[in-house]
């Protein structure tokens, strides 16, 4: 076996410090989209977006000149430009050179941006980073402020004329040349450009959106009075089965939980036929790939059908409704207002926060009772959809039902199993003890989740033949509940006894929870290896901290989860930048499942819309190195291999005591 020669030439002068924009433009990819440039114009475009949320500005234009430079400009307060208080130098200059520096940092009572796309902070400095070039002109004071950039530096240093424009006159204009070294292709789709803008203009009732293309040619103008409705509207070609669902709902002073002005917009409509329209905004934001607001939308729709539907014999029978059987013909546009929204990812395109599941749905589900009930032959008719798609469902989980087989042994005692014999939907969560099984119990949703709770320490499996692992109740408990028999990666199993289309391993979030893991895992990888190649095993990400934010300014009492120690470092960091101050901060260590309350537990580990479930897959590695280095963590004969490796790498590891 060859030795690998270590380095020894790793020394003090190895590590390097980026700087500034450096960090950006070595790796564009982890700050922006490098398909194209649409996504760090779009931070240009959405800083003028968000002086119109704020209140101030009424137009907004984007020209792409024929040289390739993009103009933003709109009529709002213009950047400050004077010299920063604490770091010395004009603001503007921070603005578009430094990440992490901008108003919408500011979220206190009075401050600039009440409500903004985000938290991230590197908005226009990213777009600085990957442009040639970048001039800025500000009207604010009855002067006209002037800056430019090249590659992110200054090239132009900040001046300042008399404007020529009236003394209230004020706004910010923005030119840039995205480089293209930066990106797969230099073209911006025109498509999604104008579909970016003319979205801006729904959202903003009373501004002007206009678009000017010297290259193309185009030039459009958009100014919606109608809002969601009318935009919706003409995005759908199927005619309507119901008048659309056109609703709001905002916090004010007394909405427990929530800062004053927080809430959304919404308009709803269904089809039988066509294509759907969906899409949702967060403080203006686009955000394409969903998130907890369009769950809270989702969740309201349901719970309020559902309820009109059984107050009114519209149920049919022997039919169990879901969600998507009212979502799953559903168009929307939806716009959130959230205090604080945090995102998945640098380019915003899914919303993570919790606490907007909850602020959407509070908020729908009472307004589409209301309204049901004031429209009830529109209701019937919907009920009538909903019914036809909840049937359709069911006929294909029959199919999938019989295909598989449902006889299985006599299950464990232990298991609380779930209503549903839907295989795809069904879930069953492995629990670390009695006293988590407890809790979780109470926390899952007993139609389509089941729990087991493992007692007893779990067998290390790695070297116990197929035939002899049954001599543990753990694993033979857990076999008969999944109706699954031990099997190779090679075999002709085709799992057709498997009861639950999720397995997942539910442990607590420190060291001995960990170890829970890694034997159930050898488990699995051992044993039941298709259940990891056809994606059905995966590991819940249970919270360790829970972080007590105190009610400051705008923002209200809130609770933070944090799963481990790195999100916690994250989260205070976030907190502290926020303005905070840490010592008001409550931090709370979980010591296992069993501490958490079942509402805690079921956001956490079961809701599917805010828990984090991790699959687990076998990945690209070949096999022959994942038995190698399996075989020197779990068997018994490699305690001097085991003891070598953690001499090598155990300055790597962080201790959790």
């Amino acid at each position: 076996m060859a030795v690998r020669k270590r380095n020894s030439d790793y020394q003090e002068s190895s590590i390097r410090v980026l700087k500034g924009l450096e960090p950006v433009k070595q790796r564009p990819g982890m700050y922006t989209l490098t398909d194209n440039p649409l996504h760090i114009v779009q931070e240009v475009l959405d800083n003028s977006s968000d002086e119109v949320l704020a209140g101030f500005g009424d137009n907004i234009t984007l020209t792409v000149s024929a040289d390739g430079t993009i103009t933003v400009e709109d009529n709002g307060r213009g950047i400050p430009t004077g010299l920063h208080p604490t770091e010395g130098v004009p603001t503007i200059e921070l603005v578009f050179t430094q990440l992490h520096a901008g108003g919408k940092f500011d979220k206190a009572e009075g401050g600039a941006y009440a409500f903004s796309g985000g938290l991230h902070g590197v908005g226009v400095s990213v777009t600085n980073a990957l442009s040639s070039f970048m001039h800025v002109t500000v009207w604010r004071e009855g002067r006209q402020f002037d800056i430019g950039f090249a590659d992110g530096f200054v090239a132009e240093p900040l001046s300042s004329i008399p404007s020529p424009r009236p003394k209230r006159s004020t706004g910010t204009r923005v030119s840039c040349r995205p480089d293209p070294k930066y990106f797969d292709s230099a073209v911006i789709p025109e498509q999604q450009l104008v579909r970016l803008l003319k979205s801006k203009a729904v959202l903003m009732p009373g501004c002007t959106v206009s678009y000017k293309n010297e290259i193309t040619g185009s030039q459009q103008s958009w100014k919606y009075d109608g809002g969601l409705r009318e935009y919706l509207l003409a995005e759908l070609t199927e005619a309507l089965l119901i008048e659309p669902f056109e609703s709001e709902g905002w916090a004010d002073d007394d909405t427990e939980g929530f800062a004053n002005g927080e809430g959304a917009s919404w308009v709803v409509c269904w089809t039988e036929f066509g294509a759907l329209t969906r899409e949702s905004y967060v403080n203006l934001i686009p955000t394409p790939a969903g998130g907890t607001h369009e769950a809270g939308l989702r969740d309201g729709l349901f719970g309020a059908m559902k309820s009109f539907m059984e107050a009114h014999g519209l149920m049919s029978k022997g039919v169990k409704l879901l969600p998507e059987d009212v979502f799953a013909r559903a168009s929307f546009v939806l716009s959130t207002k959230a205090l604080d929204p945090q995102f998945q990812g640098q380019t915003k395109e899914k919303l993570t926060s919790r606490d907007v599941f909850r602020l959407v749905s509070n908020f729908v589900r009472p307004q589409f009772e209301f309204w049901l009930t004031h429209h009830m032959e529109e209701g019937k008719k919907l009920a009538e959809l909903v019914n036809r798609q909840a049937q359709a469902r069911q006929r294909q989980s029959q199919k999938v039902e019989k295909k598989r087989g449902s006889s299985v042994a006599v299950l464990p005692g232990k298991l609380t199993d779930c209503e549903s014999t839907d295989i795809e939907r069904n879930e069953i969560f492995l629990v670390e003890g009695d006293s988590a099984g407890g809790t979780a119990k109470q926390g899952r949703n007993k139609e389509n989740q089941a729990i087991l709770p493992l007692r007893g320490k779990v067998l290390n499996t790695w070297e116990v033949d197929s035939d002899r692992i049954f001599a543990s109740q753990v694993i033979h408990d857990i076999a008969v509940a999944l109706g699954v028999d031990p099997h190779k990666l090679d075999d002709d199993a085709d799992l057709k006894g498997l009861r639950y289309g999720k397995v997942c391993i539910l442990a607590d979030a420190d060291v001995d929870g960990s170890h829970i893991q890694v034997l159930l895992l050898t488990l699995f990888y051992r044993h039941f290896p298709k259940l990891i190649a056809q994606g059905h095993v995966y590991i819940a990400q249970p919270p360790l901290f829970r972080v007590d934010v105190p009610k400051s300014g705008r923002k209200p009492e809130k609770k933070i989860y944090c799963s481990d120690d790195k999100e916690l470092k994250r989260t205070l960091a976030k907190l502290e930048k926020d303005g905070m101050t840490l010592e008001k901060l409550s931090i709370s260590r979980f010591k296992g499942l069993g501490e958490m309350s079942e509402k805690q537990l079921a956001e956490a580990a079961f809701h599917p819309d805010t828990r984090r479930l991790l699959p687990v897959t076998l990945g690209d590695v070949e096999a022959a190195q994942t038995n190698a280095v399996m075989s020197l963590l779990m068997s018994k004969g490699e305690a001097l291999g085991r003891r070598t490796w953690m001499e090598m790498h155990g300055d790597d590891v962080e201790l959790d005591v």
